[in-house]
Formats: structure tokens, sequence, C-alpha cells
């Protein structure tokens, strides 16, 4: 038995060993991390993610989450009768459906992230792009093909938005007073009109910003595959435009590595893609060797 706690304890040794070259090179910056999909509505994948987020700021990095929300949205406009449509994986955004977005967003699952972060015993703040003039957003516009004419024409998605300019001080200066913004991706536009921005996007924008170290984009699959569903853990800009044109990357994967190059190309380090419902995936991509999920970095 004796025999059996020593393997493991030296076990844990031996990591904390392995990632202490990451603790100190990584100390002072900060990582964005984009929460959201099945990790949500799973208490104990919630707790884990809680943990590597308060984790993150004890060894002194300045961990930024942005929540989405999409299901808990489509739940409540359900409960409500509000019919929902979608244009390229964007909901149409009437003012009804932008209020009860507010709602959800900024009001339930963001404080009950905040709350989940401090029961792992840390100090969030949750905010929105509205707060601190974090974030001014455009109104999206969208164009589709009709498929017979294909004659291209506008689509209104309403109270859709994507970032027009960012103003990290909330950000920075909750950071240096030890604690973690938790961001709702709600912005106002400056035509004082409420605007509801993909979690992603925002995600994207504020580790541009910020010159953020990494952003971690969670998600339910491992990564990006290649045609024989084998994981592709090193990827470039170049890399990704390939994989788009042979049509290795398909569907929802091809806006999340537009994002991740976005970010990497206004000032992110490198962006990662991974299995948030893998416990502690965050941390084992970051902190040991053998890593997790698909990295994508400058060339």
């Amino acid at each position: 038995m004796d025999a059996a706690r020593d393997k493991l304890m030296l076990a844990k040794a031996e990591t904390l060993i392995e990632a202490l070259p990451y603790f100190q090179r990584y100390a002072g910056c900060s990582f964005v991390v984009k929460y959201g999909g099945h990790a949500m509505g799973d208490p104990e994948a919630a707790r884990d993610f809680a943990e590597d987020i308060v984790l993150l700021k004890a060894v002194g990095i300045n961990p930024v989450v942005v929540h989405g929300g999409g299901p808990q949205i489509g739940a409540m406009l359900k409960k409500l009768g509000v019919e929902s449509t979608f244009v390229d994986g964007l909901r149409v955004t009437d003012k009804v459906t932008a209020e009860v977005a507010e709602m959800v967003l900024s009001g339930a699952i963001n404080k009950e992230l905040v709350g989940w972060i401090a029961g792992a015993g840390g100090k969030a703040i949750g905010i929105s792009g509205k707060d601190g003039g974090l974030m001014v957003a455009s109104k999206v516009t969208r164009t589709t093909r009709d498929p017979d004419s294909q004659i291209e024409q506008a689509v209104d998605l309403g109270f859709v938005g994507e970032p027009q300019t960012i103003d990290t001080t909330i950000l920075e200066t909750a950071s240096r007073a030890g604690m973690i913004p938790v961001v709702a991706p709600i912005a106002a536009g400056a035509d004082g009109h409420t605007y509801n921005i993909n979690a992603d996007t925002m995600a994207g924008a504020i580790a541009g910003a910020l010159g953020a170290k990494r952003l971690f984009l969670l998600t339910d699959v491992a990564g990006v595959l290649d045609k024989e569903s084998h994981l592709l853990t090193d990827l470039t800009p170049a890399d990704i435009a390939r994989l788009k044109a042979d049509g290795t990357i398909s569907g929802g994967m091809i806006p999340k590595l537009e994002t991740c190059v976005n970010a990497v190309e206004a000032g992110c380090e490198a962006a990662v893609v991974l299995d948030g419902r893998v416990g502690h995936a965050m941390l084992l991509e970051f902190f040991t060797s053998r890593g997790a999920g698909t990295l994508v970095r400058a060339a």
C-alpha cells in the first residue's frame, strides 16, 4: 500500500516538475478562454473548468473567460414561444430575441460561471462588452446566394454584431486586482443598440487586443482532424487555407479556425482548438509535453 502511494506521489511531483518551465515562462501573461458547449451543462465538467481557471491565476497567469450560451438562449426563447431562424450558423436576432439573449448571457450564465469560479477559490467578476467601454460592436451583414438563380441577396440578421473596437482597460485593471474577468458576448453599438456577438469571435478579438499568449477554444471535438480522422496538432494559417480548399476542414470548424487565424494575426501568440469534454484538457495542452488539441500559430 505504501509503495503504491509513494508511486502516486512521485507521479504528481514529476507532473509539477514538468509544468514548472511553463509556469515560469508565462507568469504575468494573459490567456483567453472561450467556454461553452458540453461543459456548460455538466456540473462536474464546470467544476473542473473552474478549478483549471483558478489554478492558472494561482501560478501567475491572467485568465480571461469569454462564455457562450446558444443552447440556453434557444431554450429560453422556446419557453417564451419565440421562434428562431439561423443564417450561416448565426441566430437572426430581433429586438425581443436580443433582450432574451442579454438576460440569459449577462444574467444567468455569467453569474453562474462566476459562482463556479468562486466555489473553486477564485475571485471572478462578471461583465459584458458593455462594461467599462470594453467593446463597441458593429452590425453584422451577410449575403446568401439563391440556389436556382445564383443571385446574391443581403440578409438582415437583426441585432447580431461583431467587434469593431476594443478597450482592454477593464480587463487589465481586474487582472491586476487579482480578479478573473468573465465576459458575456454582448456589446453596444455606436448606434446605441445592443448586439449579440458570437462567443468565439469575441474571444478571438479580445485575445488579439490583449496580445494574449494563448487563446483556447473549448469545443465538443478533439480538435482538427485529417481525412483519416487523425488529430492535426500544429497548423499555420497557410495550412488552414490548404485544408479548407481540399475539403478536410468544413462546417462549423471553419469559423473557429478563422477566429484562431484572426487572433494570431492580431497579436495573440497561439490559439488552440481542443475538446472541452476531456477533464483538465486545457492544462494538459499547456503544461505538459504531450499536449492536446490543435495549435494554430503564425508561420
